[in-house]
């Protein structure tokens, strides 16, 4: 019963931010793991300073120094990131894969 209540409570979490948070909302095919990870802690993080935001109208605005910059990786040659962004997505949508990985399980079981 606990498991559900927490599962329950992640998914109402999730909802909240794709309403808020267009980028949530979006397959994530395109994304490694490591992005998807970063793109949801700032989408955590702007969502509650939003609402802390909301809650306290009558507080003072100050100034903060500038956060230092990420390292961002840059690709040089996109053609070369879409590449395995469709294989990545053929792979996923092969049905000679699909089978193979079916008939494995149920060998297994």
């Amino acid at each position: 019963m606990k498991q559900e209540g927490c599962r329950k409570d992640v998914e109402h979490a999730f909802e909240v931010l794709q309403s808020r948070f267009a980028i949530v909302a979006r397959l994530a095919r395109f994304w490694h793991k490591h992005v998807l990870h970063d793109i949801m802690t700032a989408c955590i993080i702007m969502h509650i300073m939003i609402t802390e935001d909301e809650h306290d109208i009558d507080a003072t605005i100050e100034d903060h120094m500038e956060a230092p910059t990420s390292e961002v990786e840059m690709v040089v040659d996109e053609n070369t990131r879409f590449q395995e962004f469709i294989a990545r997505h053929n792979k996923i949508k092969d049905i000679e894969d699909h089978i193979a990985l079916r008939n494995a399980l149920i060998d297994h079981l």
